[in-house]
């Protein structure tokens, strides 16, 4: 009879389980919306900007890559996607092209405010991870975290630096120089807060 070998690593708790399905589920929500507004402005700029519509161009393909990333990862665990998806399809295209109809600095203007909030969303996340990394390390027979874990952490990582690299491109090129520029960057900043609290939840 065939002895039953115990687990590699204990399974997670149901907290963290319920923190990973939430932190997957926001995070493609989150990058499929930046994926399209960066469509939204490209479309915008590569007419009536075409000297801008590279560097568009070249934050666009990172944002694609993010939004793959997270549709793959949701498929894996099976979680399901916001409920508010279409949505967040919606408003972020009119975004990205209503900022751009608006002129180049309206468009970095909500760059900077997206970013802002996502990269403070992203380093709550990175925080929440290395503690679960840490109670598994501690209760792990090798004293490791699982590999899935760590990946899924270093992913975390480098997005959150490429939407801070993303911030200072904005800034570099004249964000600040919008009108209204604070009345457009906390209106921008709270739908950005108030769908990450909705996509987390629903």
């Amino acid at each position: 009879m065939a002895v039953k070998l115990p687990e590699k690593f204990p399974p997670l708790s149901p907290d963290a389980r319920q923190f990973l399905s939430r932190l997957i589920r926001v995070d493609q929500a989150g990058e499929l919306g930046a994926d399209l507004i960066y469509a939204g402005q490209h479309r915008v700029f590569k007419r009536s900007r075409p000297s801008l519509a590279p560097l568009i161009r070249h934050m666009w393909d990172q944002e694609i890559h993010h939004h793959k990333t997270f549709d793959d990862l949701q498929n894996k665990h099976r979680i399901r996607p916001s409920l508010f998806s279409p949505v967040w399809k919606i408003a972020a295209y009119g975004l990205g092209m209503g900022t751009a109809i608006m002129g180049k600095e309206a468009a970095m203007a909500c760059t900077l405010a997206v970013e802002t909030v996502i990269g403070g969303h992203y380093n709550n996340q990175l925080r929440e991870l290395v503690r679960i990394l840490e109670e598994e390390s501690r209760i792990s027979r090798d004293g490791q975290a699982s590999a899935e874990l760590r990946a899924l952490a270093k992913t975390v990582s480098e997005f959150r630096d490429d939407e801070l690299e993303h911030l200072d491109t904005a800034v570099e090129n004249d964000a600040d120089k919008a009108t209204p520029y604070v009345i457009l960057t906390e209106t921008i900043k709270t739908g950005c807060r108030a769908a990450v609290w909705i996509a987390e939840r629903f």
